[in-house]
């Protein structure tokens, strides 16, 4: 399968176009933003658990960052309500389940670094928030290697950055509010993936934004 599978273009995935599928687990559903291979592949989604669900145990291959959404995500290592950010680095290992609430997770699979060995749980509740770069942004880091570097930022209503020009591309979800761009809207539930070297010019409205944003993994092979 290859879906939005050209990096060199721009994607764009607003929430009036889901289309779940079912996976081959009963009660996950997927909802794929990009992917390069089959059952096992270099992928992008959104995986939706229904209440009691489980999921087989299975190795990262290729590494697994998780983002928990809604609900509670759970493993034999610990509970991770939303607002957690995960990751799981090749060789490791983990038998996934959810309770009553059911859970909803933004999930990227096979795109670390062989050399991207840190495992981390992050409870972004907590706090640990930062001035941004501009009046109106506060950014949480969440990761950073060779290049490639991982944060929310909240916007503030009625933000604006200057333009810029993505070195290494740029992927956004945007969890809560509407972000702008001179290229359109994009509501909670969006998710944009910029190349290496695009540009653009974004800002805020009445509502503000939440962000999960992440830069420099895209650079051409």
């Amino acid at each position: 399968m290859r879906l939005n599978a050209d990096f060199s273009r721009r994607a764009v995935v607003t929430p009036d176009q889901y289309r779940w599928m079912e996976s081959p687990t009963p009660g996950v559903e997927r909802m794929m933003l990009d992917r390069v291979g089959d059952e096992v592949a270099r992928a992008t989604s959104l995986v939706r658990y229904t209440p009691g669900s489980t999921f087989p145990t299975h190795e990262h291959g290729g590494g697994e960052e998780i983002l928990v959404l809604e609900g509670e995500f759970a493993d034999e290592y610990g509970r991770y309500p939303a607002g957690h950010y995960l990751r799981n680095p090749i060789g490791t290992a983990h038998a996934p389940r959810v309770g009553e609430q059911g859970a909803l997770i933004f999930v990227k699979l096979h795109q670390f670094s062989s050399d991207d060995t840190e495992q981390k749980v992050i409870d972004t509740r907590a706090g640990g928030w930062r001035p941004g770069l501009v009046d109106g942004l506060e950014v949480l880091p969440l990761h950073d290697f060779e290049g490639e570097h991982v944060a929310l930022v909240h916007w503030a209503p009625n933000t604006r950055f200057q333009p810029h020009a993505h070195w290494g591309g740029e992927e956004i979800l945007v969890l809560e509010g509407t972000f702008h761009d001179e290229h359109g809207a994009y509501p909670a539930g969006s998710w944009l993936r910029s190349p290496h070297r695009s540009q653009h010019t974004p800002f805020t409205q009445e509502d503000g934004a939440l962000i999960y944003v992440k830069v420099g993994h895209l650079l051409p092979e």
